[in-house]
């Protein structure tokens, strides 16, 4: 398939990381997009399912909303620790067909504790995406796994990205409820293509390994300081990114001095650093892959850091979007920098129960994000959000050159 030929050059036969890894970026996507889609309409949807005043609205929607992301951060190592003793494909079907009826229920919904007891159950059976990272990390040779991981973890992102304009779109072409339905149909198709397409040659651990508490997981790991270090990175990535979630539309609107179309310039600038990560995180993979993933890594904090600042400061909307451009990019490199260091550090019997972990560790950033920005914008002002985002990106830095030592100078 000419997606994964860098060269350009056909071939006759794909191999078989290669099948794994198309497969999983098309189901990671449509992942990415069964999480996201329903943010333009979701408090809409809770407002159908009751008389609220404009309090409860609030509440009931973001406890909707993060109830999710709760369960995922407690769930995923358990689910992790299955993934080690029978093997990553049955993870990645269990979350596909689990979600799949679970988003489809969801259409179906007569009040907004129905709804909240379904999101709950979707952070029960999400994990897809972190089981084909870990599947693809087992599977892919290691001197391509950079390249392949950066390649996969543009399908959630661009399924995060295009998910809001997708759920938007189908809401207003059909209904909410009918959303649900289409989503939970191409989660069906996502099951049915993973059971036949992808491959896994899983070796079960030993049975008294099978049972491995978490510190005798530890015990297995190389470096179990930077690896720890590595969940704390995707905590505050994860939290970086969404610091500005709960501001963004304010803060366009104030640049734009009010203006019309706030709505869609915010989506726009919203969606413009998925853009920018799509287009650098294979190429940026493949540079890791070369020169060393710490490098990278730690080049991307201080780009991150440097773009961050003057968003605060910006004096249009066109400086606004060239600065989340680079943000995009950075994130492009630590991203699946993280997810590559984490497959060399992880012996494969406890790779699942480790990027499970780190799954638990980006749900608690998707929960703190938000709410971070959310404090820091009434105590200050928006602009103050990019700053202390700054800040957060530095002491990430500052942690990650600690536990890394002399190996990222």
């Amino acid at each position: 398939m000419m997606f994964f030929n860098r060269k350009g050059q056909s071939r006759k036969k794909r191999e078989p990381w290669e099948q794994n890894l198309f497969v999983l970026w098309f189901g990671t996507f449509i992942a990415g997009v069964a999480f996201s889609e329903i943010m333009p309409f979701l408090s809409l949807y809770v407002n159908t399912l009751g008389d609220f005043s404009k309090s409860q609205l609030s509440f009931y929607s973001g406890l909707t909303y993060s109830s999710t992301f709760l369960i995922l951060a407690i769930i995923s190592p358990i689910w992790g620790k299955i993934a080690d003793k029978r093997g990553r494909k049955v993870m990645i079907l269990r979350a596909s067909l689990g979600m799949a009826f679970v988003l489809g229920a969801m259409g179906l919904v007569q009040n907004v504790f129905q709804l909240i007891g379904l999101r709950l159950l979707q952070g029960v059976f999400a994990g897809y995406i972190s089981n084909s990272n870990a599947l693809i990390a087992t599977e892919t040779p290691k001197e391509k796994s950079g390249y392949a991981l950066g390649i996969l973890s543009t399908g959630p992102v661009s399924g995060s990205l295009l998910g809001p304009l997708i759920g938007g779109a189908l809401a207003s072409i059909f209904s909410y409820r009918v959303t649900f339905f289409i989503t939970g149909g191409l989660l069906l198709i996502v099951f049915f293509l993973s059971f036949f397409l992808v491959h896994e040659h899983f070796v079960p651990v030993e049975s008294e390994s099978g049972s491995l508490s978490a510190r005798e997981v530890i015990g297995k790991l190389n470096q179990p300081k930077a690896v720890f270090g590595m969940f704390i990175t995707t905590m505050i990535i994860q939290a970086s990114n969404n610091s500005i979630a709960p501001i963004i539309s304010l803060y366009v609107k104030e640049l734009m001095h009010n203006g019309a179309g706030v709505t869609m310039v915010a989506g726009l600038i919203a969606a413009i650093p998925g853009i920018a990560n799509m287009l650098a995180a294979p190429r940026l993979g493949e540079l890791g892959d070369q020169i060393g993933t710490e490098k990278v890594l730690s080049v991307a904090f201080l780009f991150a850091m440097v773009f961050y600042i003057p968003m605060a400061f910006v004096p249009s909307i066109f400086w606004l979007g060239v600065f989340r451009f680079f943000i995009g990019i950075s994130d492009g490199a630590m991203l699946p920098a993280v997810q590559s260091i984490l497959s060399k550090r992880t012996p494969a019997a406890v790779t699942g129960r480790v990027f499970s972990w780190n799954q638990s560790f980006q749900a608690l950033g998707n929960m703190i994000g938000p709410l971070l920005g959310s404090a820091v914008s009434g105590l200050f002002d928006y602009n103050a959000v990019f700053i202390a985002t700054s800040v957060l990106v530095l002491i990430n830095f500052i942690l990650f050159r600690w536990l890394n030592g002399r190996s990222v100078a």
